[in-house]
């Protein structure tokens, strides 16, 4: 498929940031990087090319503003523009949000319950199930309670050290949390990134010590959801080009571009191949598989691995801000498509629903340090979102609750 490329507009000068897939550790203190300059420009003068806190007020003449300039932390223009206005608190169709970190407990699940039911959310999965006992603890909690199909667990495994004979023993927990009511595992993006090994070396994505399993996946008939790599723009500096310079000056974390640190490039290579080297197991891209920018390379990615698939989860500015490519790309790769949110926070639904079922126009995104630029409706078809909100999760988890998707 080819996908067309659209011409997107600048908003204004010099603003930042899109998305982020994780939220910070609560250790993380924001630490802004300086950025040296020439000194300030005349505000007065014009100069034949661009200066450091000058624009182009005509072809070949900058100038400095006669104002100060605000922050981008300070700049936040009401629009002018008159345009239709659809909210949706609550999606067209039953939702299963198969990425999400919300754990259930004796304590919140009525909260939880009433919140997913004012947003149509049907079933919410937890990522971070842990494994072993605390898994088993959990998967308890949720069968005990008085909603146990209104949640789901996957398991994890934890990758430091691994060494000879890691994998068929992962892979032997991992049957065994599934048959205590996993129904799926979650695999965090430190593998590839900040895993090592027990030679002190990095754990690659496709190492063959981890054969075993993706292979005990495939037996087992569940889906592997892996987070791969983070978004391009977070392995390059974070200078005033950047798009999303504010989250990385928000987030140290998230500043993956250092000389000792693995490219994005070499983790999707990495992805790819095992992947493809292991066809009889489901997997499922967190994050669009960080394609969200390039359509044309999410297309080629899912042609030529048929046992890929991809959640939306937290890249919701991507398809707003391309939202008739995104459109066509939805509607063409339909099957492949599965809804999830991530951060589970109940005020944040609604935008999705609404690029997902209105044409709504340049409306704002909820965080702005994830995307400054507005977004546009879909429009999608009803049979196109009854895919992506609730059966190609069905199909490719055959641990969820199989009931309550009518419409």
């Amino acid at each position: 498929m080819r996908v067309p490329h659209l011409v997107a507009c600048s908003v204004l000068t010099c603003l930042v940031a899109v998305v982020g897939c994780a939220e910070p550790a609560e250790d993380e203190q924001p630490q802004a990087q300086p950025q040296a300059q020439a000194g300030p420009p005349s505000q007065s003068e014009t100069y034949p090319e661009y200066r450091p806190g000058t624009t182009e007020v005509r072809p070949g003449q900058f100038r400095a503003p006669e104002f100060d300039p605000p922050s981008i932390l300070d700049y936040k223009p009401n629009s002018m523009l008159v345009a239709e206005e659809n909210l949706v608190p609550a999606a067209k169709f039953p939702v299963i949000d198969i990425h999400s970190h919300q754990r259930a407990t004796a304590e919140n699940m009525e909260r939880l319950v009433d919140e997913m039911d004012a947003m149509n959310v049907q079933v919410l999965v937890n990522l971070s199930g842990g494994s072993g006992e605390e898994l088993q603890e959990r998967i308890e909690a949720v069968r005990n309670g008085p909603y146990p199909d209104r949640f789901r667990l996957f398991a994890n495994i934890d990758f430091d050290d691994v060494g000879p004979g890691f994998g068929e023993e992962a892979a032997a927990q991992l049957q065994r949390d599934v048959e205590a009511g996993a129904i799926g595992l979650k695999i965090f993006k430190s593998l590839g990134m900040t895993n090592l090994k027990a030679d002190g070396t990095r754990l690659h994505v496709d190492d063959p010590e981890l054969d075993p399993i993706w292979e005990m996946a495939g037996q087992m008939d569940i889906p592997v959801l892996i987070h791969t790599a983070e978004p391009p723009a977070f392995f390059e500096e974070p200078d005033y080009t950047n798009e999303r310079w504010l989250e990385l000056a928000l987030f140290p974390s998230r500043r993956n571009y250092g000389p000792d640190q693995v490219d994005f490039e070499t983790l999707l290579q990495e992805r790819d191949r095992m992947f493809l080297k292991h066809p009889d197991t489901r997997f499922i891209a967190a994050h669009f598989g960080f394609h969200g920018h390039d359509l044309q390379r999410a297309a080629e990615v899912l042609d030529s691995i048929p046992n890929l698939y991809l959640d939306l989860s937290a890249v919701l500015y991507d398809f707003g801000r391309q939202p008739r490519a995104a459109r066509e790309f939805f509607i063409e790769y339909q099957d492949r498509l599965i809804f999830g949110k991530d951060s589970y926070q109940p005020t944040e639904f609604p935008y999705y629903w609404r690029v997902f079922e209105t044409a709504d126009e340049y409306f704002d995104y909820y965080r702005d340090y994830h995307a400054y630029w507005k977004l546009y409706g879909m429009a999608l078809p009803d049979d196109v979102l009854r895919k992506i909100y609730y059966e190609n999760a069905l199909a490719v988890t055959p641990g969820l609750p199989a009931g309550a998707y009518g419409g």
